[in-house]
């Protein structure tokens, strides 16, 4: 009998860590923080056997180094994902420093880590535990998995999932199992059609610069600052791109076989000038569209930029995702003000939000349960499960943190 408990991420969307247990085996999905201030962690994790990363987003990456120093675990991942989890590990560490935050690691955990990873790519399977694990496309980012457990029965685990085509990366297909332990971060939520977003999005752009203002647009450096060069790749405008964005292009383009389009991406890198030393933001503002981190404004060349537009009425500041309680981006939308060193700045120019999620909504949710068939659904890492679990026709598990169920 297979039976699990959550370490972090069962009724909240962050600090993911998933402990599967079977045949005297234990295996540990995904342990990450919330990247809060000050960050928040899950529940210590016991020595476990074996370990799988769907993607590096430190929700469900920001805790592995711990668990490798403490055990020496050994961690699945696609290639992408390894390569992007280093990046986004390392700059943790530089975010606690300047604010001041304890380190649950350090460095060489990191190089630890980077040693214990298995790198593994969709459709190939490893034997463990007394399971047959298989890798497949979760459509969240490029290289985000979805672990499907063969055994004396199937589970599916998705981690966060998207099953739509977006301009970087395919749509995830559903899996046909017994068990389904599923994210439920849109639950309850709709999302709006995604070409008509990319259509008001781009118009939107066209607007401010149009009438002699700067588009300064605020993105995560993983996922969505590819995907708004994609959308912009076509203006003939000044276009200048800055933050960490720019890394993760060119680690993108190291493993190609993970993108929706590579020619694509190469084309917009292309059309983007790239800001490569704070001398030349300057000359980023004399032109006319500006991508850069950070997505929530909490940190990044975000704020300066916002610094020198924030007073213009010509130019605007575009959001491209989600904005957690607490952070910049929430306040501006709320209150129409920022924090930057502790001083609150009103913000006067245009500020506009753009839902570009990269999960799932509810629709969507329901549908790929109802594709995949299952018996049992777990929901996970959301904060309206109950009503996602009201639309399905199947047995529904809403578990608890650190409490464990049987499958």
């Amino acid at each position: 009998m297979m039976r699990f408990k959550f370490l972090g991420g069962a009724d909240i969307v962050g600090r993911m860590g998933l402990l599967i247990e079977n045949r005297g085996a234990s295996l540990i999905f995904e342990y990450g923080m919330n990247v809060a201030k000050p960050p928040t962690y899950p529940i210590p994790a016991p020595p476990v056997d074996f370990g799988f990363l769907t993607h590096s987003h430190l929700d469900h990456s920001g805790m592995i180094p711990w668990l490798c120093r403490k055990y020496d675990t050994e961690i699945v991942a696609t290639p992408c994902t390894i390569s992007i989890t280093r990046l986004l590990l390392e700059d943790s560490l530089k975010v606690a420093d300047l604010e001041g935050f304890p380190k649950p690691f350090d460095p060489h955990d990191i190089r630890t880590t980077m040693r214990n990873f298995i790198p593994m790519d969709f459709g190939e399977t490893i034997d463990v535990a007394g399971l047959e694990v298989e890798l497949h496309s979760a459509g969240h980012v490029p290289g985000a998995t979805m672990y499907e457990m063969r055994g004396d029965e199937t589970t599916l685990f998705t981690g966060d999932l998207n099953t739509i085509n977006t301009r970087l990366v395919w749509g995830a297909h559903p899996v046909r199992c017994d068990n389904l332990i599923m994210e439920s971060t849109y639950a309850g939520r709709s999302q709006p059609d995604r070409l008509k977003t990319e259509y008001l999005f781009l118009e939107k752009v066209k607007e401010v610069v149009e009438r002699g203002g700067k588009a300064v647009i605020a993105c995560f450096a993983v996922g969505r600052t590819q995907e708004m060069m994609l959308i912009l790749k076509e203006l003939k405008y000044d276009m200048w791109v800055d933050g960490m964005g720019k890394t993760v292009n060119r680690l993108y383009l190291d493993h190609p076989e993970y993108l929706r389009n590579e020619k694509d991406l190469r084309r917009a890198k292309r059309r983007f000038k790239e800001v490569r030393s704070p001398s030349q933001r300057g000359m980023a503002l004399k032109g006319d569209v500006i991508v850069t981190t950070g997505g929530m404004l909490d940190g990044g060349p975000v704020l300066g930029y916002l610094q020198s537009i924030k007073d213009d009425p010509k130019s605007a500041l575009l959001i491209t995702g989600f904005q957690a309680e607490g952070s910049n981006g929430r306040m501006l939308l709320d209150r129409g003000v920022i924090y930057d060193r502790g001083v609150e700045i009103k913000v006067k120019c245009e500020v506009h939000r753009f839902d570009f999620s990269a999960h799932c909504d509810h629709d969507a949710l329901v549908d790929f349960v109802r594709a995949c068939d299952p018996e049992n659904v777990v929901l996970c890492h959301g904060e309206d499960r109950e009503s996602l679990a009201t639309d399905l026709d199947c047995s529904v598990i809403l578990p608890d943190l650190d409490t464990w169920y049987e499958l």
